[in-house]
């Protein structure tokens, strides 16, 4: 049992109101469903920031284009491990407000931002797959920039990535992990902690390992739902 820890400013899940009869299986799942949360935060700034630097890239305007490119190569390039410690420990000593936000929040944001330059490059490759006469012919349309690629360019572009994208959503689950490193109590940092009072370092791994696979074939399943329910009915330029 949870209870048994000495030190509950060390384990502050174990002793949140409520829950100080918490089994460690009941633990594991507390850190779980803040795995989830951390990813689920993440996913939706990434893909919003992403949306918008993967366009940025795609315009035809050279600043908005160096712009999204050094935001893509930026991100992408620094470990996602970096990126953490610099939003956890670097920027708040530059920032003093940030000190007063949560380790969680900033882990959501770092990771958020870090998937945010593969979501980019994904969106690029997209609208680039697209014949350029169609954004021709939406301007010729009457149609403006903004909205030739909100009715033509992007709902075409989206679906050709999606597969790519479900893998960046499956990919942010298991980069969450790194979470842990900033005292975040997700499951691998639970996991750890309960290994360490249990000796049992293989069972709660084992048991934390189940946790991923059954996070990542559920996004898995709801990739292929929404893959077949907005699948093009012909392919570009296809019969």
């Amino acid at each position: 049992m949870c209870t048994s820890i000495d030190e509950p400013t060390v384990y502050p899940s174990c002793f949140a109101p409520g829950k100080g009869d918490m089994t460690y299986l009941q633990w594991m799942i507390h850190g779980w469903g803040w795995t989830l949360l951390v990813a689920l935060v993440a996913l939706v700034i990434a893909l919003a920031v992403g949306l918008v630097i993967g366009v940025m890239r795609t315009l035809p305007n050279r600043a908005a284009v160096l712009f999204g490119e050094a935001w893509t190569e930026l991100f992408r390039n620094v470990p996602v491990l970096v990126q953490l410690f610099i939003w956890a420990f670097v920027l708040p000593e530059i920032f003093p407000s940030l000190k007063a936000v949560s380790y969680a929040t900033l882990a959501c944001v770092g990771l958020g931002l870090f998937t945010s330059a593969r979501v980019a490059q994904q969106v690029k490759a997209g609208i680039a797959t697209i014949p350029k006469g169609q954004r021709y012919a939406g301007l010729a349309m009457g149609l403006t920039l903004a909205q030739t690629y909100r009715y033509v360019l992007l709902p075409v572009g989206l679906r050709v990535v999606l597969p790519t994208l479900t893998s960046e959503s499956m990919n942010i689950i298991k980069n969450s992990s790194v979470a842990y490193a900033i005292s975040v109590p997700e499951l691998i940092w639970t996991s750890i902690q309960a290994g360490e009072q249990t000796s049992a370092h293989g069972t709660m791994y084992f048991v934390a390992t189940v946790f991923y696979v059954i996070s990542a074939l559920a996004i898995n399943r709801l990739a292929v739902f929404i893959e077949r329910r907005t699948r093009l009915s012909t392919a570009m330029g296809g019969k």
